[in-house]
């Protein structure tokens, strides 16, 4: 977590050294600038989060210092306190026009300055945290378009050219295929974008039913071995031959939890490599389950922040990468009452576990 930037311009460098005093057992980085000219100059070195401005300068005074700060876009979000010892109203009510976020008497009371930088604070961590939502949301925007568009491209080009009466019949029905496989691919990622949306609201009722876990396995491995042999990958599974016990959970959320972990090992692993889907029964009760690749893996410092919305652990050229699969995954077996994690797989790759209990 940062600490707290506080800038304190006051010509009097004894005032700055009593305002450090009264934030002594606060956890503050604090700054100081003896004229308004000099911190408005060295605003990105000091970097403040809250500013503590003298009203009676020499030079520029602290309200036209202040005027000039709340003018710059980069820096008007900044709290900026007017530190006076005027007390009439006039004078208070032009600190505020000039933009002033607040002010503070002298001599300065440490209980009233404590809370009002506290306050001040609290109220940038609200600005902050909404610009970076809606930054998040511009980019997710910009992300769902790229990644609805790929396919939506394809269908539009595959139609184009079956329109033309003398594209040739043979290559006709592996256009069509092709068209269906990338209408497939868009109605996936929205049906996934509205799963996501209904599990974070909580209005997703799970079908929950009895289902042989190795056969649901079987089924995503079988759909998805064409997609891996175009790179000679090949999928191996390790199952045990009988499990002799059910899984009540949601089979078609389940079996897309699996279906993405494994996508994502095929689209990431090496080609002639080997990917491995492997289940155990624990002793706790429930199931392990890990997809296990040989791709690039997953560094430590983000192995848990990769399962965020929109997080995108590496960047991969000439790949399509939203960052919503793996939030999909998680959402989804949270739901279940489950855990999923990563860990780097020995030599090269990953490691995707779900623990799944029997029933809950």
């Amino acid at each position: 977590m940062n600490i707290p930037s506080v800038l304190v311009i006051d010509d009097e460098p004894n005032n700055f050294d009593v305002i450090a005093a009264l934030l002594n057992d606060r956890d503050y980085e604090l700054y100081y600038s003896a004229d308004g000219e000099d911190a408005i100059e060295n605003l990105d070195a000091y970097n403040p989060d809250i500013i503590l401005l003298d009203v009676m300068m020499p030079g520029i005074d602290g309200i036209e210092v202040c005027r000039q700060i709340k003018a710059m876009s980069k820096w008007q979000a900044v709290p900026i306190v007017m530190v006076t010892a005027l007390s009439s109203k006039s004078d208070l009510a032009n600190c505020l026009k000039t933009g002033a976020d607040d002010f503070i008497s002298k001599p300065v009371n440490g209980v009233e300055l404590r809370a009002r930088i506290k306050s001040m604070l609290r109220i940038k961590q609200q600005y902050d945290n909404l610009q970076a939502m809606l930054k998040l949301r511009e980019d997710m925007a910009h992300m769902v378009v790229h990644d609805l568009r790929n396919p939506l491209s394809i269908i539009m080009f595959g139609l184009q050219l079956l329109k033309n009466p003398n594209y040739p019949k043979e290559k006709r029905n592996r256009k069509l295929d092709q068209i269906y496989g990338s209408a497939q691919r868009l109605q996936l990622l929205i049906d996934d974008l509205l799963k996501m949306a209904l599990l974070e609201s909580g209005k997703l009722r799970l079908n929950r039913k009895n289902v042989e876990i190795n056969s649901l396995i079987q089924s995503v491995i079988s759909n998805l071995k064409a997609i891996a042999a175009q790179k000679n990958q090949s999928l191996v599974s390790k199952l045990p031959k009988t499990s002799g016990r059910m899984v009540c959970v949601d089979a078609n959320l389940i079996q897309r939890t699996i279906d993405n972990l494994l996508s994502n090992a095929i689209k990431f692993s090496p080609g002639n490599s080997q990917i491995v889907v492997n289940l155990e029964i624990i002793n706790s009760g429930g199931y392990k389950i890990q997809v296990i690749d040989s791709g690039p893996g997953v560094p430590e410092a983000i192995q848990q922040k990769i399962f965020d919305k929109y997080e995108i652990g590496k960047t991969m050229s000439d790949t399509s990468q939203i960052g919503l699969g793996l939030a999909f995954c998680k959402m989804v077996v949270e739901a279940h009452g489950g855990e999923i994690g990563v860990t780097n797989n020995q030599s090269q790759g990953a490691i995707f576990e779900i623990i799944l209990p029997i029933s809950s």
